[in-house]
């Protein structure tokens, strides 16, 4: 498995879209992915994919609040965000890492 992205300002805001009460962060396979989904939803214009790795994983872990912070892997850019398959943390880190065994 490659990169995975996510969507950043450059004041270093993420795009995160509330769904049920929670925050979801959409994270996409590629940076292809991300722009297509950038087009089909406004509210992400003034956002652009960057890579998502560890370091920043691990930001969200140690934030207040991040529990209430979901991310979501969104497999196709032209559907809903609402539309992502949820990740756990651990997934999440095993994608970074490139460990294969944990296939989304």
């Amino acid at each position: 498995m490659g990169d995975i992205y996510a969507m950043r300002r450059a004041n270093g805001d993420w795009f995160a879209q509330e769904v049920n009460g929670r925050f979801h962060l959409p994270l996409f396979h590629t940076v292809h992915d991300a722009f297509m989904s950038r087009l089909r939803n406004f509210g992400m214009l003034l956002f652009k994919p960057v890579t998502f790795n560890a370091r920043m994983l691990e930001q969200f872990d140690s934030k207040a609040g991040s529990d209430n912070i979901d991310f979501c892997m969104i497999d196709d850019p032209f559907v809903s965000l609402k539309r992502g398959q949820l990740l756990a943390r651990a997934q999440i880190a095993s994608l970074i890492s490139g460990d294969k065994d944990q296939g989304v």
